[in-house]
């Protein structure tokens, strides 16, 4: 299952985007049980999601209903991710 912005953009690693009004970037996306071990325990635990980063105010926060993140704007995307 894709995670969406509320746009309807596919969320994807590296996108550029602003949380609560703060820069930030898309650290990973857990979808898929098994397709990167590193990130079962996200899909196990929540059924998968969106771990953004942004060191200077908030650090990470990890969402689960992206599509329903009225603070969560995509910016841009970096190619080749």
């Amino acid at each position: 299952m894709p995670f969406t912005y509320q746009s309807g953009e596919e969320i994807q690693k590296g996108d550029r985007v602003i949380f609560h009004g703060n820069p930030g970037e898309i650290e990973f996306v857990a979808t898929v049980l098994g397709e990167d071990s590193e990130l079962d325990w996200y899909v196990q635990e929540y059924g998968g999601g969106v771990m953004i980063s942004e060191p200077k105010v908030f650090g990470r926060a990890f969402l689960t209903q992206t599509y329903q993140a009225e603070d969560l704007v995509f910016v841009s995307r970096v190619p080749n991710q």
